[in-house]
């Protein structure tokens, strides 16, 4: 299928590895324009650089976890031009019991995780308006509806992201400007592994057989018995940002392996 993305310019935010980074190096498969985005400019540069493909990868830095940072992102992403997607990936996250979360943690979880992708929202959704045609995508979290004990304040992020990406759907209705969520289940990136591997030893055991276990034990209602890979998730954000998906928005987009127990 062609899902006409040549020609289309796309910024993926937090895109400089692991889910960002493949969603990136799909929409250059697909001849994108894509502004790969991290905090970094010599990791930025770095990233963009690895990035091949029919499209272009355009390294813009600038730490999107902050009002400030948003608005000097914004300012060097002047130079690229008319914005066409929107990928709200940035994100962090981190296990802790919730009895240990203090509240700077909450404010931190929530600036960058929510307040980013309104950030860039509110500065880019009205070029896409007036010009007729645009996606915007947030990348939430099955977390986002099966909250997990272990990180809450997460949790909490995710499900604010499609309240978000909900009301927006609905302002931009009848523009041309479509928007959704993209929910992914557990999936193997570096900050996974890391997480693995620290698990791993603090059970005496190597990470390759905590990467084995970890699904059945910690994910036991996934369907497919495995960690999903970065580029599954990038195949579904690659369709819901391209022209094809013209009738998709408002969506919460589920690529969680079936974790999630019902049929919304």
């Amino acid at each position: 299928m062609d899902l006409q993305l040549m020609g289309k310019t796309a910024v993926v935010t937090g895109s400089t590895s692991g889910i960002g980074q493949a969603i990136a190096q799909t929409l250059v498969n697909e001849g994108a324009t894509v502004v790969v985005n991290g905090r970094d400019a010599d990791r930025t540069k770095e990233a963009a650089n690895a990035i091949q493909g029919p499209g272009k990868a355009v390294p813009v830095h600038g730490d999107v976890g902050s009002a400030a940072g948003v608005a000097e992102f914004l300012e060097r992403l002047k130079d690229v031009g008319d914005v066409d997607i929107l990928v709200n990936n940035a994100g962090i996250f981190q296990p802790t019991p919730f009895f240990e979360i203090p509240d700077a943690e909450w404010s931190r979880f929530f600036e960058i995780n929510v307040m980013s992708g309104i950030r860039l929202s509110r500065a880019l959704a009205p070029g896409m308006q007036e010009r007729g045609w645009g996606r915007i995508i947030f990348i939430s979290s099955e977390s986002g509806i099966s909250i997990p004990d272990e990180m809450v304040h997460y949790g909490m992020t995710k499900t604010a992201q499609l309240s978000v990406m909900r009301g927006l759907a609905k302002t931009l209705r009848g523009t041309g400007v479509n928007v959704n969520a993209v929910l992914p289940g557990p999936t193997w990136t570096e900050g996974v592994a890391e997480f693995v591997a620290q698990l791993a030893e603090d059970e005496g055991m190597s990470a390759e057989e905590m990467r084995k276990q970890f699904i059945r034990r910690f994910r036991p209602d996934s369907l497919i018995e495995r960690f999903i890979e970065p580029t599954e998730i990038a195949a579904m954000v690659a369709y819901a940002v391209s022209p094809v998906s013209s009738a998709t928005t408002g969506a919460a987009l589920r690529v969680e392996g079936g974790l999630v127990d019902d049929l919304g």
